[in-house]
């Protein structure tokens, strides 16, 4: 009555595939490599070079490679700048705990640290939006 389906189905499992498939810990290393490397950004604009280093150094480890370092100056506030490396680093230790990363997350810690004490510093207001 009916004529069987001769092609595949749009349903079928995707273990088949000829796709490379990535681990959860793959994923989240993508995704907190790239956190820190946004947190680099930002602490190079601001010129904490020692900061910036350690953020560095952690990327190259889940990167396998050395990051670009930011050239590039944007007309944004300090306090804006700090305001915008203080929520990558809460980014980046949300990831690092969930993937069990202590050096990691030890220096996003420490990282929210220095830009909250930097947003309550009188100065760090002048300018601000």
């Amino acid at each position: 009555m009916y004529e069987p389906i001769r092609t595949k189905s749009v349903h079928t499992s995707a273990d088949d595939a000829d796709f490379p498939h990535r681990s959860r810990e793959d994923e989240l290393d993508i995704q907190l490599a790239g956190h820190l490397a946004a947190l680099l950004a930002v602490t190079d604009e601001l010129g904490l070079t020692a900061e910036g280093d350690r953020v560095a150094a952690q990327v190259a480890r889940l990167r396998g490679a050395p990051p670009a370092r930011h050239a590039g100056r944007s007309d944004a506030s300090p306090a804006a700048l700090h305001r915008r490396a203080h929520a990558l680093a809460g980014r980046a230790l949300v990831v690092a705990a969930s993937r069990a990363d202590t050096a990691v997350a030890i220096l996003a810690a420490e990282s929210m640290d220095v830009h909250a004490a930097a947003l309550s510093a009188p100065t760090a207001l002048v300018g601000a939006p």
